[in-house]
């Protein structure tokens, strides 16, 4: 049983919002992927799949066990599994996930496992590097890449897929519009020697923005359902689906001189109430928000962070807000509060959101 008080608050009706959203910059015709991976970027990666799963066409995930999470939950949705590991391929395979196939070595392991295990036409997703320098398999082997899968029963290929480096920023828009183009090349290069044709997907949640003519066959959304698009324009149509919040554990009356923290570092020039929140750095608050840098909310007030960030717990200024001792309080529950927090640590939203300890209890709300 997790008995933290502390506890991460998941906006469904915010995540639908979001996928209708982007479904509105869609053709009808176009599927979509929703990536839950990261438990969801940081939420519960099976609750929002169990969510959506009647509302999109595949999820995505980084690792196999992210995958058979959702599959013992009852979910049935195609799953690709970006980053599949050769030792993981019978539980792939049981749990019928479909891997990315990014270089040489796991194709080759691939198509041995499933000739030796008689698989037939089992789904599998190539995915090439055309400009980001991950992950991903080259123009110039196509020829031996298709001489390898044209000549096994054993497998199809379900999808061909690439990623963008740079669909977010409007500089970097030659260098985008060459990887698609690279993108577009291989596709017809592979289509000309099958006698099928895969789906076809690159674009992300700032492509699916910024390139809406590339949406191809499916388009993966991320970040984009959990609140946030590559502007501030965009972010101002989503609806933020990541609610942090915690009670006032203690008060404390500070007087003049006296220390709040480990280093002593913060020193009242002032009579100062704290409060101690039961949430620190164990739980995804960095160190950088302490000293007054970041802020928590109690009462529809700001309360700033004073001293350091401890593991399990941070003290913030309550001088000037009615409160008490049990009274809850809000980590983030804005676009602004998540932005702000990205901004002081030096980071991205992706990372606030995805740094969310998983010790902090997780509820889907609708």
């Amino acid at each position: 049983m997790n008995n933290h008080v502390t506890v991460l608050e998941i906006d469904g009706n915010a995540i639908l919002h979001n996928l209708n959203y982007f479904k509105q910059k869609l053709r009808p015709e176009t599927k979509i992927l929703a990536v839950v991976k990261a438990f969801g970027y940081g939420s519960d990666g099976v609750k929002v799949a169990s969510l959506l799963q009647d509302k999109v066409d595949y999820f995505a995930v980084a690792y196999a066990h992210e995958g058979i999470a959702l599959r013992e939950a009852n979910i049935k949705t195609p799953i690709l599994v970006l980053h599949p590991q050769i030792q993981n391929f019978d539980q792939i395979v049981k749990y019928k996930l479909e891997p990315s196939i990014y270089n040489f070595k796991t194709l080759t392991a691939f198509l041995m496992y499933a000739d030796n295990q008689l698989l037939l036409n089992y789904p599998i997703h190539l995915k090439f590097n055309t400009g980001l320098n991950r992950l991903g398999l080259y123009h110039s082997d196509i020829p031996l890449i298709l001489n390898n899968i044209v000549a096994s029963k054993h497998v199809r290929i379900e999808s061909i897929l690439s990623h963008l480096a740079a669909s977010e920023d409007e500089s970097e828009r030659e260098f985008t519009m060459g990887q698609l183009n690279n993108f577009a090349a291989i596709v017809k290069q592979i289509y000309l020697h099958l006698d099928y044709e895969p789906m076809i997907h690159t674009l992300n949640t700032s492509g699916v923005i910024n390139y809406p003519e590339a949406q191809f066959d499916m388009v993966r959304i991320g970040i984009g359902l959990y609140g946030f698009g590559n502007d501030e324009k965009e972010t101002s149509h989503l609806k933020n689906s990541h609610v942090l919040k915690s009670i006032i554990s203690q008060i404390h009356t500070i007087e003049p001189g006296e220390t709040v923290g480990y280093n002593r570092a913060f020193a009242a020039k002032k009579s100062t109430k704290t409060a101690t929140i039961p949430i620190g750095h164990a739980d995804g608050i960095s160190r950088k928000l302490g000293n007054g840098n970041g802020y928590i909310t109690i009462n529809n007030q700001k309360a700033p962070i004073v001293g350091n960030v401890c593991m399990d717990m941070i003290m913030v200024d309550i001088s000037t807000i009615d409160c008490k001792e049990g009274d809850a309080v809000y980590i983030f529950k804005t676009q602004e509060d998540i932005l702000h927090m990205a901004d002081k640590s030096d980071t991205i939203s992706y990372e606030i959101l995805t740094a969310i300890s998983q010790r902090v209890k997780k509820l889907l709300k609708c």
